[in-house]
């Protein structure tokens, strides 16, 4: 397979190196033992933000409003992506499901319709087996906690390469009892996790951006997931409007994240990660959703997931 490359024109940014996923090795000044890792610059900087990262109102202030829009994207997927007629015995039995939009019909019956696939829906989470995840790039944790506070989810293992984020994390899941056999850290690169632990869930979010080599980061990822299972994405496409925002104004006019944290030519594009997946046997991007923060209104998502921030949904299929 060719390297996906797109030039891009018009930005800011002189000897723009398109990195996309490609597999070249990137020119570099830096040493790098994993093919997964992010760069020693790079380290230094999420070290450096370890002690405050979990004040919400500190330099992870944003990531921390992100995380409710992670979460929605994980339970609204998983959610949505159950047969609701998967045991029914007899057409009296199954719940109807309309196949036009719910919003042509009286409201009344509209209500009614999606209150019986709600408690259907709820029947079926509960009688489902519990689910093991893998939140790949944990940094200090926010994410890791959500997920194990979750009811469906039986564990959850959390890596990442920062020594000091991951003292974060730990220091903080001991705040919490009930979290002490569902959360687990440990200092790894994604390819020496055992070939033999197998997930239901994999999460990569905010972390593509920030590795050497994401088209490693992605295989990798892909040989822990088991048939069924999902992987979820967020990242963001490398445009005008993403360096202005996410770089311009949220680093250097905002400054409501740290200078540093982004790098215009580690952005992927979603047109990208969607061909790429296209390639790889057996899986299937099953949602894709762009999403925007909002200083007073906090983050969102949008209908287009080919600017700025995005969120994907990658499922095994077999």
């Amino acid at each position: 397979m060719l390297p996906i490359k797109r030039q891009l024109r018009s930005l800011p940014l002189k000897n723009y190196v398109i990195r996309a996923l490609s597999t070249s090795r990137p020119s570099l000044h830096f040493p790098i033992d994993k093919k997964t890792s992010t760069s020693q610059d790079e380290m230094d900087h999420f070290n450096q933000l370890a002690s405050t990262w979990w004040d919400v109102d500190g330099p992870q202030r944003i990531l921390h409003k992100m995380n409710l829009l992670r979460m929605d994207f994980i339970q609204e997927t998983l959610r949505n992506s159950i047969d609701l007629n998967q045991d029914v015995e007899s057409p009296d039995e199954e719940i109807y499901i309309p196949g036009y939009n719910i919003d042509l019909l009286p409201k009344p019956i509209a209500e009614q319709i999606i209150a019986e696939q709600e408690l259907k829906r709820e029947e079926l989470v509960k009688s489902q087996p519990k689910l093991k995840a893998l939140d790949i790039g944990c940094g200090g944790g926010i994410l890791s906690e959500s997920l194990a506070r979750l009811k469906q989810i039986e564990s959850v293992k959390g890596v990442d390469l920062s020594t000091d984020v991951l003292e974060a994390a730990k220091l903080h899941q001991r705040l919490d009892p009930s979290l002490h056999d569902k959360l687990q850290y440990r200092l790894s690169a994604v390819e020496d996790i055992s070939k033999d632990e197998q997930f239901d869930i994999i999460t990569m979010f905010e972390m593509l951006e920030h590795v050497n080599y994401p088209n490693e980061v992605l295989k990798s990822a892909l040989g822990h997931i088991k048939p069924g299972g999902w992987l979820f994405i967020s990242t963001i496409n490398r445009d005008f409007i993403s360096w202005f925002t996410t770089i311009f104004m949220g680093e250097h006019v905002l400054k409501i994240v740290p200078v540093g944290t982004h790098h215009l030519d580690k952005y992927i594009n979603e047109t990208e990660l969607q061909d790429w997946f296209k390639e790889q046997k057996d899986f299937k991007v099953a949602n894709s959703k762009g999403c925007i923060y909002l200083p007073f209104n906090g983050w969102s998502f949008t209908d287009s997931p080919n600017v700025g921030n995005f969120f994907m949904a990658i499922q095994r299929t077999k």
